[in-house]
């Protein structure tokens, strides 16, 4: 039973006339996704993708410095989705260390197969592989600083995850389909295990493609706060971070470029390191201590806003200054350093 474009109503808010590659400032501060149509229309990249797939690979080799890379390879009978084996110790894909020229020889060879193998280079940095690329693309995002990376492959599929940073995703050759989802939703996506993932990040065990509703009954109430994006090449797509998503690329060369960037300093830490302190020290307390620490996290974590503690003198607020210092910041990491020590 596939998940058919009609079940899904929501459609992700398109704005055009961004041909110029210019950003407009509400996007930055959005909370939903956006698409912006057209907006990377001049790159090179999605002008060569445009003529035919072969056009856009010898622009890639153009660019290629040599480095191998690291694609993934998975039989045909998976289909293109990226996954796990069948009792989940593994992955569906294999691992292999290769030169891109090789991998896009590969991709091309395998365009008119009516089924394919999956062949996917996942999130690989643009500076080390491709060195000119941003200059050539015009760079996107620079006063922020972002980690731009190139996604390559034929019709693979994604699970549906999250990302802690903002992400402005530009489709550069072939179209994709994003199905996007609120932080909110987690509970109904069946998130698999913490340690073992495809990409590194936690995702869903939900196949989009066939959806067991028997078994995981909830991801009805998921599809109805989704959201479809539809990208051609040249778009570009604005997704908060935290919020998750499952990609599907839809031809038989596709190309992905990814801008992250986080809101706040990156001496702050990963949340993702939080919340592995919150599972070592706070997971398996009883019910009604779980529930006392939620009130305390609550108080001064999630719900804390400018002003609430004003009752404590500014000069002796420390960690909870309203804005959180390097100094401060590296004092907490070696406090915590030290008391982790077994």
């Amino acid at each position: 039973m596939l998940i058919e474009m009609q079940k899904i109503e929501n459609k992700v808010k398109e704005i055009t006339n961004c041909n110029s590659g210019e950003i407009p400032d509400f996007v930055f501060s959005s909370n939903q996704p956006i698409i912006l149509k057209g907006l990377v229309d001049s790159w090179p990249m999605v002008i060569a993708g445009k003529k035919s797939p072969s056009d856009a690979a010898d622009y890639l080799r153009k660019l290629y410095n040599g480095r191998p890379v690291i694609s993934a390879y998975g039989e045909p009978k998976i289909k293109g989705r990226v996954f796990y084996n069948e009792d989940m110790t593994g992955l569906n894909c294999q691992g292999i260390k290769a030169d891109l020229n090789i991998v896009l020889d590969k991709l091309l060879s395998h365009m008119e197969d009516p089924q394919p193998p999956t062949i996917y280079i996942a999130s690989t940095s643009v500076d080390s592989l491709l060195p000119n690329f941003k200059q050539e693309n015009k760079g996107l995002l620079e006063h922020l600083k972002p980690a731009t990376n190139i996604w390559i492959g034929n019709q693979s599929k994604i699970a549906a995850h999250y990302d802690f940073p903002n992400n402005l995703a530009c489709c550069a050759v072939g179209k994709r389909r994003f199905t996007l989802f609120p932080p909110e939703q987690i509970s109904n996506l069946y998130v698999g295990p913490m340690e073992l993932s495809p990409g590194g990040q936690d995702i869903s065990l939900v196949d989009f493609d066939n959806p067991d509703f028997t078994k995981f009954p909830k991801f009805k109430q998921a599809i109805e706060n989704a959201q479809i994006a539809e990208l051609e090449p040249g778009d570009a797509l604005f997704i908060p971070g935290m919020w998750w998503h499952h990609v599907k690329a839809l031809n038989t060369f596709n190309v992905l470029v990814s801008h992250w960037w986080r809101d706040g300093q990156a001496f702050m830490g990963k949340p993702e390191n939080a919340l592995k302190l919150a599972i070592l020290s706070l997971r398996n307390l009883p019910l009604s201590q779980r529930k006392a620490w939620q009130a305390i996290f609550n108080y001064y974590i999630f719900d804390h806003d400018e002003g609430d503690l004003d009752h404590i003198p500014d000069e002796v607020k420390g960690m909870l200054s309203q804005t959180l210092d390097i100094n401060t910041a590296k004092r907490i990491r070696a406090e915590l350093l030290n008391k982790l020590k077994i």
